[in-house]
């Protein structure tokens, strides 16, 4: 449990001064800084893999130049949310989503023990990057981005690809080509400083006229639960109200754009707090960034919505939220 910042009320009114500024400098700074990561490099975003996952991701997802270990994870992640055990309605099974009449010809012994396990993410893992790397190898001659070719081929086959001379004017290929290349910049380590969002300083905005609201486990902020949040659903409001929607829980919220350190922290910036500080599917609490090392965050049952300090034992992260990474995740794992 996270000590409270017990504060009186000339020093609320001097906090939510405070706020105010980061607000207008928040405008004026992401006025001019705008921008974006590529996801091309090669090492992994601290803790967006799960441990169990990210010694195989980050070596098979370099099985070929088309693949990178971001772009594998945000497969797996945009598949089975990581789950190694679910299946589709079409049923595609496993971390990895094989069909079994493709894992009959694609899926590989990953880790040698003479069986090819489909649900097993030693197996499967293995298996995804190298049908990546098979499917690069076809469209390798077709015109344009190789890696984007072969997602292309990924979700609509090689031939369809060959045939279009690229990505083919299907959009459900086009939408899913740009949703793993954006959600991969949440899986990639950034290479250089993350410039802020636009949207930032709304959602400080909206989380700062909720100060003082009570806790609700649960709450999304609805008429009839009195207005009342729950971490998570405090952040995914105040990103709604600049046209940004999150997903609900805090470990989803995480993958919602790419990851600045702890010293390039700006104002908007989503902080989460994990019992397991190498798993973000072990995050249990999100709050707002607002600079000085504070948030803005619903804390717990019996307490409000307040100021709160960052550093602590189980501080895990940070999202920078991009509307482009919001839009990748998906909405059912």
């Amino acid at each position: 449990m996270r000590k409270a910042w017990i504060v009186g009320g000339a020093v609320v009114a001097g906090g939510l001064s405070f706020v105010m500024v980061l607000v207008v400098a928040v405008y004026l700074v992401a006025g001019n800084l705008v921008g974006g990561m590529a996801a091309s490099g090669r090492a992994l975003a601290k803790g967006a893999v799960p441990a169990a996952y990210q010694q195989l991701v980050a070596k098979w997802g370099n099985l070929c130049p088309a693949l990178s270990p971001a772009l594998l994870a945000a497969q797996l992640y945009q598949e089975s949310g990581w789950n190694p055990r679910v299946v589709s309605p079409a049923d595609a099974r496993g971390i990895a989503q094989f069909i079994p009449s493709t894992w009959a010809t694609h899926g590989i012994d990953g880790n040698g023990d003479g069986k090819r396990d489909i649900w097993d993410p030693n197996d499967a893992i293995p298996s995804a990057a190298s049908y990546d790397c098979e499917l690069a190898k076809y469209v390798k001659d077709v015109p344009g981005n190789v890696s984007d070719n072969m997602l292309a081929a990924y979700n609509a086959g090689a031939y369809r690809v060959i045939q279009a001379g690229g990505v083919p004017g299907i959009s459900e290929t086009q939408n899913y080509v740009r949703r793993i290349n954006s959600l991969a910049v949440s899986f990639a380590a950034p290479p250089s400083r993350l410039d802020p969002t636009r949207q930032a300083a709304g959602a400080i905005d909206f989380a700062q006229k909720k100060l003082g609201t009570p806790y609700l486990w649960g709450g999304e902020g609805t008429a009839a639960q009195g207005g009342r949040f729950d971490c998570s659903g405090l952040t995914q409001a105040a990103y709604a109200s600049v046209g940004i929607k999150l997903p609900r829980v805090a470990n989803d919220q995480y993958n919602a754009g790419p990851h600045p350190s702890r010293s390039q922290l700006l104002p908007g910036d989503l902080v989460f707090f994990s019992h397991d500080p190498t798993d973000s599917r072990a995050i249990h609490h999100v709050g707002i960034y607002v600079g000085g090392g504070y948030m803005i965050d619903a804390p717990r049952t019996g307490a409000v919505i307040r100021f709160d300090p960052i550093d602590g034992a189980d501080y895990f992260g940070a999202t920078r939220v991009t509307e482009d990474g919001a839009k990748a995740l998906p909405t059912a794992v």
